[in-house]
């Protein structure tokens, strides 16, 4: 049996996760569920994918994870399955909302539509794939069904986004805010380890000073700090505060890291 994670923007108001939750315990009684994140804004399958990327590496190989993010339930787009070059499995819409954590598990190995209704509910509704066909699928998995039985391989996944690439321009690293978290804290898409240990974040005409080794009470009562969060990746936060709120910013924002020596600090 493996772990099987779980990743929706069902939100907790809802019986929509509990439900899924059943349709996989229906094929695999003695499966261990772990719930990653419900509160992913409303179709924002994005963000979804960027959670994704972040959680994956922290579950041993072998894990299932079951993602549903999907604006485009019960239309042409496909239902897959994936395995990772590390062996985990991945479960859920073709829309990208599974892309970039294969790609950080080593790739997809082999990848297959979800055709074969032997694996499904015996009636699958249009509007709740979750729990009719992702939920089962991932239960079976978890019992020992291999992918290849669950439907015909896909050549290729759809790729509508990616996690945008951070471009050095002179001894400066430009980039965007990718993600903001439920504290407001602007996650950026710059690594922390292509940095020095001291740089100044350049945000909107306002400079931070950042260090990689900095913690949330570097600084000051609602003082900004720039510092290397847990993915890697360098972030924006106010300690006791939002970044977001008090800088006005949020996806989409561009920033760039610069040497110490080559910014005031104000």
């Amino acid at each position: 049996m493996a772990i099987v994670t779980l990743l929706t923007d069902f939100g907790e108001a809802d019986a929509y996760v509990g439900q899924m939750k059943g349709a996989i315990l229906s094929v695999s009684p003695s499966a261990t569920l772990v719930d990653l994140a419900h509160a992913i804004s409303p179709q924002d399958v994005r963000a979804g994918a960027f959670l994704l990327w972040t959680a994956v590496a922290a579950f041993p190989p072998g894990s299932i994870h079951v993602a549903v993010v999907d604006p485009g339930v019960g239309s042409a787009r496909r239902a897959i399955a994936a395995q990772s070059a590390r062996g985990d499995r991945l479960v859920g819409p073709d829309n990208g909302l599974l892309v970039p954590a294969l790609e950080k598990l080593g790739g997809a190995i082999a990848v297959v539509e979800l055709s074969n209704s032997q694996f499904w509910r015996p009636r699958v509704s249009k509007t709740f794939h979750g729990r009719d066909l992702f939920g089962p699928v991932a239960g079976h998995l978890d019992r020992g069904v291999e992918l290849q039985a669950l439907g015909e391989p896909v050549p290729e996944l759809e790729r509508p986004f990616s996690i945008p690439v951070p471009q050095a321009a002179g001894e400066a690293l430009r980039g965007a805010v990718i993600h903001v978290d439920r504290f407001g804290t602007l996650i950026t898409n710059l690594p922390g380890e292509r940095l020095g240990a001291d740089f100044v974040l350049v945000l909107n005409g306002r400079r931070i000073l950042g260090h990689r080794e900095a913690q949330y009470e570097s600084v000051r009562e609602g003082s900004l700090v720039g510092l290397v969060g847990s993915s890697g990746l360098v972030e924006i936060a106010v300690r006791n505060g939002s970044a977001a709120a008090i800088l006005g910013l949020g996806v989409g924002a561009a920033v760039a890291a610069e040497p110490v020596e080559r910014a005031g600090i104000r």
